[in-house]
Order: C-alpha cells, then structure tokens, then sequence
C-alpha cells in the first residue's frame, strides 16, 4: 500500500525482540500479512539497558538508512497491559506508557500482553509456521486459541465478528489442575505440601516439568537429581533415565488434557494452538506421546474434541507477527476501514 512502517517489539523477561512492520492491505476481514512482511529485526539484551526507553532508541538508532524513525508503535510485553502504569514481572523496567510515547515523539503507541499478540499471529503463522499434531479440521470463522508451556503457562483466544478479530486476554493459566488418575493424583498430593494451590501452571511450565519429576522420584521411591527442565527432556530424549521419561511423557499428557479442557471452554473450533519455547524442543517426543490422545478423551464430548485440530508453533517469531497484525488493525480503524 504505502511505505509507512511501524515498530512492533516482543519484550520477555531477558530479550527485547524490535523490528519493524509494514502498512499492509487489508480485505475481507484479513489482512495482507506474513512472516516476510516483518523487517529489520533485531533482538537486544533487556539487562544492557536501564530503561525501556534506551533499548527502543537503541534500536531506533542503527535502523537501516532506507527506513525512516516510525511514529506508530506496538509492543508486546510479557506482563499484564491493561493500565497507563506498566511494571514487568521479570525484568526491572517500570515505565508510563503515555509517558514513553511523548519521549519517543511517537503519534501512536500501544502496548499489549505477549498472549494477546500470539493470538494475533495465528491466522498469518502460514504452513510453515505451525505443525499439526492429531486429526480434526479447522472451522473458518470459529474461535482459535493459543495456550502452551514456556516459563508460565499463558492463555488467548481470537474471536471473529463482523468488524473483525476480537482478543480474548486471560489468567486461564493459573486455574485448578484437574488430575486425572491416581498418579496426577499423587502429584497433586506431593505439591499440596509446598503449595497452598496447584493451578495448571505448577504442572504445565518450565517448572511445571520439574515439578512432575519431583513428584514421581517421591511416588518411585527414588532420590530426585537436582535437574532443571532442560535436563530433564533431554535425558527423556536420550532414554537414559527412566523416571525422566515418564516425567516428559506425563507432561505432554497434561498439556493435552489442559488443552483440550482450553477447546470446550472456548469452542475452539477453529484450533488450539501450542506456543512458549519447550514444546518445540521434542517434537518427535510430543508426536509420538499421549498428549492427542488426552486432548480428545473428554467422555460424551470425545467427538466434539477429536474434530479440533491442534497444531504447536514453530514460527521464531509470532509475537513479533502478532504485534504486526495488531499494528496493522489499528491503522485500519482509524482510517475507517473496519
């Protein structure tokens, strides 16, 4: 359409992703948009930078000369969005959004929760941004959600409706694990002791990984290694360590429990996507685990699951994409065009 750029930025407790999004058509409800459409991307470390401020002016500072300093922006960030007033969960940055966008001499700048940009990027992730585990067939127009285990367990939704997509921002995360069998039971049992509530999190995480480990050495009788998720998928991976394996295969069992319970809630038939940095790790180890199975065994509802499909992103940057898309939609309901 037009050479207007605008900066869109995925910012995490350790890495500050910023790159640039074009202005890009918009028909029907979809916009023209893709992994390619993003341009200039670099990713800073949080921790070199006193403040938000500096790290987006550093980034400003060494774009290419073909690109002019954008006066659009939109950032997603892993902490909640919803006041003037933003302070990061994992990173030392306190900052006034309206007051960033006046030292930034920016026209627009609007922040938004790193989940809210997943959900955003679901309808552009394309072929290869995405891979399909089990059966079932996405309904156009029908909910899509993105949930999924990094360092918590996040949670979105993408609504459509005539004037568009509509986010659904959640907590859904740190509702109640629902065990299963005896042994989730037992896991549920094991973290009570430590915990006052076990919320789907506490299983379904970086530390949720290393929680189930913890917990079946307890019911195996065996004495828990000091391991760290890392370890323990590895070790799964290698079949080296027999209480790892079971401890990564329960996992992805969880997961799909939680995520076909994330289907029914949402009717999500449009696709429950897998996002966050551990799945993609083992995705053989995923493909072949009962995590399908979990996801369609809801009783009377087993047929209403098994026709969702679920699929895991393997795109490097859908936040990055989300934020593109949001940018974009902004544009186009100022200038009337949703």
């Amino acid at each position: 359409m037009t050479g207007q750029y605008g900066l869109i930025a995925d910012i995490g407790g350790t890495n500050a992703r910023f790159a640039l999004a074009p202005k890009v058509a918009l028909e029907n409800g979809t916009l023209a948009l893709d992994e390619q459409s993003v341009v200039a991307e670099q990713t800073l470390n949080g921790a070199d930078y006193v403040t938000i401020e500096d790290a987006i002016n550093a980034y400003l500072a060494q774009l290419p000369a073909q690109y002019t300093r954008p006066t659009q922006g939109c950032i997603a960030i892993a902490c909640p969005t919803d006041q003037d007033s933003i302070k990061m969960t994992n990173h030392t940055w306190a900052f006034s959004v309206s007051a960033l966008q006046r030292a930034l001499g920016f026209a627009g700048l609007r922040f938004i929760n790193d989940y809210h940009a997943l959900a955003n990027s679901i309808p552009y992730l394309g072929a290869s941004g995405a891979v399909k585990i089990g059966g079932g067939e996405p309904v156009v127009g029908k909910p899509m959600v993105v949930t999924g285990p990094g360092t918590g367990l996040g949670l979105g939704a993408l609504a459509f409706g005539a004037a568009g997509p509509v986010t659904l921002e959640t907590e859904g995360g740190h509702s109640h694990f629902a065990a299963t069998d005896d042994v989730e039971i037992h896991i549920v049992q094991f973290l009570r002791k430590e915990l006052s509530r076990v919320s789907s999190e506490r299983l379904i995480s970086g530390m949720g990984l290393e929680n189930i480990y913890r917990a079946l050495c307890d019911l195996r009788g065996v004495t828990a290694q000091p391991l760290r998720a890392p370890d323990i998928s590895q070790a799964a991976m290698a079949q080296s360590d027999p209480v790892c394996v079971e401890a990564l295969t329960r996992f992805c069992a969880v997961v799909g429990s939680y995520a076909g319970d994330v289907a029914l809630m949402f009717g999500a038939k449009g696709g429950v996507f897998i996002a966050g940095g551990i799945v993609p790790r083992f995705m053989d180890f995923f493909r072949a685990s009962p995590f399908r199975q979990r996801f369609e065994d809801k009783a009377r509802f087993q047929s209403y699951n098994a026709a969702i499909p679920t699929y895991v992103i393997v795109s490097k940057q859908p936040g990055l994409l989300g934020a593109a898309a949001v940018l974009n939609y902004d544009w186009h309901q100022r200038e009337g065009n949703v």
